[in-house]
């Protein structure tokens, strides 16, 4: 059997990639906010997100044609994501503190909505380090990187149901740590 692929969709626009600039920038436009918000919130270090993001896409660029089409893009996309801040973290640890790395290009934002984002971004980012690892991680790619529970359990090689779980635990967790109030959808 198989699989019916859509011409504007990543997994075809993958396919395009191996041997088209252009599909892979199309790729990279659709992606490198999603990647540039988890190293963000992963790392709470702009250079270190922006150093992981070119290097995410760098590593996708060369290993395009290893992606068989089996799974989503975006899971395949996420998981070169995981481990190349994974490799960061085993060459050195961050320099950084995470206040350092409230700087969030925004636009048209008032000063007073920037100022609220900053402190959310801070008291989250805080609230990340308190839980464990495997939480903090699922809450990355679902509200961060703004994966599905299903993109997010194919990235993780985990269950759908498991990653919900995890997902549940981690929000209450956070809840617990900030006075945010967060959701994600399914």
């Amino acid at each position: 059997m198989f699989q019916t692929i859509e011409p504007t969709s990543d997994e075809h626009l993958a396919q395009q990639a191996r041997s088209d600039k252009a599909a892979f920038a199309e790729l990279y436009r659709r992606h490198v906010t999603r990647v540039y918000r988890y190293h963000l919130v992963r790392t709470g270090n702009v250079r270190d997100a922006e150093d992981l993001t070119s290097e995410t896409f760098l590593a996708v660029l060369e290993g395009i044609r290893s992606f068989r089409g089996d799974g989503l893009f975006t899971a395949w996309l996420m998981g070169i994501a995981s481990r190349r801040r994974a490799l960061l973290f085993r060459r050195r640890r961050p320099e950084v503190p995470i206040e350092a790395a409230l700087h969030i290009p925004t636009s048209g934002l008032s000063p007073e909505s920037e100022a609220s984002l900053r402190l959310q971004l801070e008291s989250v980012s805080q609230a990340l380090r308190q839980i464990k690892r495997e939480r903090a991680e699922i809450i990355a790619l679902c509200l961060f990187a703004g994966l599905t529970c299903a993109e997010a359990a194919q990235t993780l090689k985990k269950s759908e149901a498991a990653v919900k779980m995890s997902l549940s635990r981690g929000l209450r967790d956070l809840r617990e740590r900030t006075s945010l109030k967060l959701e994600v959808e399914s």
